[in-house]
């Protein structure tokens, strides 16, 4: 198969939409998640996507194929909460290397299934790292500014145990995600970097970050010049933003990264921004017109969808990038 790098010198490659937002279309309930194998759980388990890899795969794999349909090029596997961390709040972190293998597995057959029907247009699967319900440089103790309820290194074996069962179960690129708080990235790109040297491979490695609010900052205050600066010293694939804000309020800061980096860049914005019921109302073809930003002045070479985004949306992107090349890459990923 092609090198994703050679790939995105020529054209705008389209990552998939939000994965939570076609699992709520099944309805699932508590005994869905379960299913055969943890009807006897102590737990409540509703509400662990990551699971249904291992309860409702069939459900996971047609995500995947509806997104791959739509165009999209890479799919991201369903394991966004796919740590020890943030698997505690289940009482399942045994089970965090099946359920990132799992999902990567069923990412990876249904991304060989369209590579096979289309050679010219390969198929790639980003394995999900996304940021833990913890922070590693802020205090969630108002009390307490100098508590700290995770650790670097406590982090750093998390996420090396997480890459580990990615790469083993097929993915093509490790996607470090919603990036709130660098400190925590830098802990996953630090496991990243352990495995790689242990297994002595090469893995496209994607950063994405959360401007949180209108000020421009992440959670943890860095600007979006901070926070590249702040991963530049590892190679990366891409840099980029994901999450948080709509498609056009995103425009500034990737200006940012577009003129301080040569490193490829991706977006997955919202669709739009949530109303007062938590739900996305932005259609298809507002947050294509809003990402038509992106591509005519040449910000980005990889775009899709974070929360509230569909197939219908990724469909419009997928149309849309067509007609535009991507940024130039100077140096490349």
């Amino acid at each position: 198969m092609r090198n994703i790098r050679e790939i995105l010198e020529e054209r705008i490659l389209v990552l998939d939409g939000a994965m939570g937002t076609m699992l709520q279309r099944y309805k699932f309930q508590e005994e869905d998640f379960r299913g055969d194998l943890f009807k006897d759980w102590e737990h409540p388990l509703q509400g662990n996507n990551d699971l249904l890899s291992l309860t409702q795969p069939e459900a996971i794999a047609e995500v995947h194929r509806k997104y791959f349909a739509a165009g999209a090029d890479i799919v991201e596997t369903n394991t966004f909460s796919g740590t020890t961390i943030a698997m505690a709040d289940y009482h399942m972190q045994d089970l965090v290397y099946d359920l990132n293998y799992e999902s990567a597995k069923i990412a990876k057959k249904v991304a060989e299934e369209f590579t096979a029907k289309e050679p010219h247009k390969p198929r790639f699967v980003a394995g999900s790292m996304g940021p833990t319900n913890k922070t590693a440089s802020m205090s969630p103790d108002v009390n307490d500014p100098g508590f700290r309820a995770i650790s670097f290194d406590e982090l750093r074996i998390a996420y090396k145990q997480q890459a580990e069962a990615l790469l083993d179960g097929g993915t093509d690129i490790l996607l470090v995600e919603t990036i709130f708080d660098t400190l925590n990235a830098k802990a996953a790109l630090f496991a990243i970097e352990e495995v790689k040297e242990e297994r002595n491979i090469d893995v496209p490695i994607m950063v994405s970050g959360t401007i949180t609010d209108a000020s421009g900052r992440t959670l943890s205050g860095q600007t979006a010049e901070a926070f590249l600066i702040s991963i530049s010293h590892i190679p990366l694939l891409t840099v980029g933003f994901n999450c948080a804000l709509g498609a056009s309020q995103l425009v500034p800061h990737l200006e940012v990264l577009a003129s301080r980096t040569d490193h490829a860049i991706s977006a997955h914005p919202n669709a739009g921004l949530p109303n007062a019921f938590g739900e996305y109302d932005e259609s298809p073809e507002q947050m294509a017109t809003q990402i038509k930003e992106y591509v005519e002045k040449r910000l980005v070479n990889i775009v899709g969808g974070c929360c509230g985004t569909t197939p219908e949306h990724i469909s419009a992107i997928a149309e849309l990038v067509k007609q535009y090349d991507p940024r130039s890459l100077f140096v490349g990923g």
